[in-house]
């Protein structure tokens, strides 16, 4: 395979791996905002900032990732997205701090009221962070980020339908992967009347999320018709192939209850969605701008990717690790002493 095409599979991977991992917190913070008040939704929020504590920072690492590779082996496309789109991506980059440092705030806060208002900035920026990272994604699907520094329009290039469609789908998928995880992690911690809730919650995503994509389709037919007629007919149409059944096999089986195995079938839908947007794209990354133009000097690509080799063998495992870990912690269901893992007390505080 040619440095090029390997290192934007290299970063297509990284991009899925925020997805999956980075788009299910925000998703977290969704099912944050939604969880009612602070009485009536206070286990779901525990269960919420228990399963997203530990990995929430770590999650980040996939989207610097894809971005310094962005940076380096493809410096054209790079430049042109971040002047045209510098709106979305610098509110994006708000909601990513307001995120994180509400947050921390509110696991310290000991006030009502301050627990209220960290609780509402996290969560209204767990929205509002992956619906504008959507309407970069459609900005660049819908073609309308030329080459050329600020080349594009500074505010249809992501005020568009593809832009609208592909933000609303980034939430309800964030939202879906989070209720998916969330039953597993409720169930694990013996907590089934939670497990069921949120198994509630990501039928209705699930189904929210089928409808955007199908609509999504729609849009593209009229909005991105180039991009359209891969999906339906061309090299892509496999990936969208798969995004379908594995949505439609992930509603089954949450239906069924089988939580562990649902995990799975999610995560390989909303990866055939994304792939299949890639593979559709290529080899344009934009308007008259292939992988081999864009892509840096072949020096520059192979130190990148020996770099990123060596760079895998601590970062992969202690990923590994640091998941692993947190997902044996508290098989069981309660620790010694009948403490309740969600909630750091002893059950029924």
């Amino acid at each position: 395979m040619p440095l090029p095409e390997m290192l934007l599979a290299v970063m297509w991977i990284g991009l899925t791996a925020y997805v999956l991992f980075g788009g299910a917190d925000f998703g977290g913070g969704v099912w944050d905002l939604l969880a009612g008040g602070p009485e009536g939704g206070r286990r779901q929020r525990e269960l919420i900032e228990h399963s997203i504590g530990p990995v929430w920072e770590a999650n980040h690492v996939w989207l610097i990732f894809v971005i310094v590779l962005l940076w380096t082996g493809v410096p054209p496309v790079f430049a042109s997205v971040a002047s045209t789109l510098y709106i979305p991506l610098t509110l994006a980059a708000l909601g990513v701090i307001a995120r994180g440092s509400a947050f921390a705030f509110r696991k310290v806060s000991t006030e009502l009221w301050q627990r209220r208002l960290f609780g509402a900035a996290f969560a209204f920026s767990s929205v509002v962070t992956p619906f504008f990272l959507g309407t970069v994604a459609g900005g660049v699907a819908s073609g309308r980020v030329p080459p050329g520094i600020a080349a594009g329009d500074l505010i249809t290039s992501w005020a568009n339908p593809t832009s609208a469609v592909a933000g609303a789908l980034a939430v309800g998928t964030a939202a879906y992967l989070a209720a998916v995880y969330l039953t597993r992690d409720a169930q694990r911690t013996g907590q089934d009347d939670l497990a069921e809730q949120f198994r509630r919650r990501g039928l209705a995503a699930g189904l929210v999320v089928g409808v955007l994509s199908a609509a999504g389709l729609i849009v593209l037919r009229a909005d991105a018709p180039l991009l359209f007629a891969e999906l339906v007919a061309g090299r892509a149409l496999p990936f969208l192939v798969l995004s379908v059944a594995a949505g439609l096999a992930s509603l089954a089986l949450l239906w069924i209850r089988a939580y562990l195995a649902v995990r799975v079938s999610a995560a390989l839908a909303v990866t055939g969605l994304l792939w299949g947007w890639g593979v559709g794209q290529y080899p344009e990354l934009l308007p008259g701008l292939t992988v081999e133009e864009a892509a840096a000097n072949g020096t520059v690509l192979a130190a990148t990717l020996g770099s990123l080799a060596v760079g895998a063998l601590l970062l992969l495992p202690s990923l590994w690790w640091l998941y692993a870990t947190f997902q044996r912690e508290h098989v069981g269901g309660e620790r010694a002493g009948g403490e309740h893992p969600a909630r750091g007390g002893p059950r029924g505080e």
